[in-house]
């Protein structure tokens, strides 16, 4: 990780109010969508979003899910997410300060996913991660992020190389497969864009 994460933290709660305005590139747009598509909930899942941020995710996931848990380590992200889901009388969802390495859920998930958020970490935090997600037992997880399919175009980086530490697609899947994991979808957005869905083999 190139900031700690109270310096992320405090980044994105100083931008939190601007944030929804600011992500609308074709590709986030496009992560999105194949995130909810792909997760899937039923009625009886409990789904974790990771790095939460304003809860677009988390809100689009609810109506077709048990119980929704949103976690992020910004407050003012959370703040946002929270507004959000009381403005739309969305109550199956809970937003508290959780993290990657540490989510802070109680009890086994049926599906995790997380957009745009885990490409802040490093090649070894992002394995932690994983590890950790792991051990809350989801039957299915659902990445949408910053990653690379090929060599990235140092002219034309679609991160911030001073924030940001995007993983190779091929780092991600020897990952989630060494956790219990296949690969059952892989959708390439953008050269340095995609989503990976793992399931439990």
């Amino acid at each position: 990780m190139k900031k700690t994460i109270e310096e992320h933290a405090n980044r994105f709660s100083d931008i939190a109010g601007d944030y929804d305005d600011s992500q609308d590139s074709e590709e986030y747009r496009a992560c999105v969508s194949l995130v909810v598509d792909h997760a899937d909930p039923g009625a009886d899942d409990t789904v974790l979003d990771l790095g939460t941020g304003t809860g677009a995710i988390a809100l689009a996931l609810a109506p077709g899910a048990e119980r929704v848990i949103g976690r992020d380590i910004s407050e003012g992200m959370l703040d946002e997410a929270r507004t959000k889901a009381e403005e739309n009388g969305i109550e199956n969802v809970e937003f508290g300060e959780g993290r990657f390495r540490d989510p802070n859920v109680d009890g086994e998930v049926d599906i995790v996913v997380s957009n745009f958020a885990m490409h802040h970490l490093s090649d070894e935090e992002k394995r932690e991660a994983i590890e950790a997600i792991a051990e809350l037992g989801p039957r299915k997880f659902v990445l949408g992020d910053v990653m690379f399919f090929g060599l990235p175009d140092p002219e034309e980086p679609f991160y911030s190389p001073e924030v940001d530490d995007p993983s190779t697609v091929g780092h991600l899947a020897d990952v989630l497969t060494d956790n219990g994991f296949s690969l059952t979808a892989v959708e390439r957005v953008h050269e340095q864009v995609g989503v990976l869905v793992a399931e439990r083999t």
